[in-house]
């Protein structure tokens, strides 16, 4: 009893110790920033419109991208198929690359020069410096969270529910409307807000492919360059406040809806 009581003691201690190196940043930002400066701040046109861009382009960028990825993570999940893990760890390949790398790979993609910016550019529309650029940018770094949330989802889902569904006659479309997919969808929802937050935290990739408009982390780091620190912290606590906000809300309503 002794041996586990110092085992559980030791685990609290190292425990503590990360919870310490994730609060103590963050505290000390909230410490150093002035109320009537983050007041200030909130109040600027420039900062409002930056958030409401960022929140708009992420929320975008998973309802679009979850068109695809959920069918997709469905197949990966109940099917087996040839070359199934290379198409597991390309799913993960933009969680271990640069996301510099990945902003160059977008831009690579959607400049005026590429097949798809030329298509774009008939119908007048240039995805370089664009709220649809930045959306792209966000979803390539974000989606693995999406999929490999839903593909747990679907894993979950009893086969024998499914083949006896199919069994008694409903169509493999009835299956996954009805069986699958509510069984699956306290992952989903996780994953989709996992690739929400995840977009809006984006830096790297956007500010190569779109430096204006500026989204919230660009502008953090513009006013950082520009002005230092001091201008720079009171952005980064009302970011935080309002991606804590949304967080937990978003969790609030999920857990409501799979009540």
């Amino acid at each position: 009893m002794q041996k586990i009581q110092l085992r559980n003691t030791i685990f609290a201690i190292l425990g503590g110790l990360v919870l310490l190196f994730i609060i103590a940043p963050l505290f000390g930002m909230f410490l150093s920033s002035s109320p009537s400066g983050i007041l200030e701040t909130a109040k600027e046109n420039e900062v409002q419109k930056s958030i409401w861009l960022t929140l708009g382009t992420s929320m975008f960028a998973t309802l679009f991208f979850a068109i695809g990825s959920i069918p997709l993570a469905y197949l990966l999940a109940k099917k087996d198929f040839y070359l199934k893990k290379l198409v597991l760890g390309i799913i993960n390949l933009p969680v271990v690359i640069p996301h510099s790398a990945a902003g160059i790979a977008i831009l690579g993609f959607i400049s005026r020069d590429s097949t798809v910016g030329k298509i774009a550019d008939n119908f007048g529309i240039s995805f370089v410096g664009h709220p649809v650029g930045i959306a792209l940018a966000m979803a390539f770094v974000s989606i693995p969270f999406l999929l490999n949330a839903a593909r747990d989802g679907f894993l979950s889902v009893p086969d024998k529910l499914e083949n006896a569904a199919l069994n008694l006659g409903a169509s493999p479309t009835r299956v996954f409307f009805t069986i699958s997919l509510p069984l699956a969808w306290r992952n989903i929802v996780s994953g989709l807000i996992l690739m929400f937050a995840r977009g809006m935290s984006e830096f790297g990739a956007v500010v190569i492919v779109a430096y204006h408009p500026m989204v919230t982390p660009v502008l953090i780091w513009e006013r950082f360059g520009a002005f230092g620190l001091k201008y720079a912290q009171p952005v980064a606590v009302i970011f935080i406040c309002v991606s804590l906000i949304v967080f937990i809300v978003l969790r609030l309503l999920s857990k409501e809806k799979s009540a």
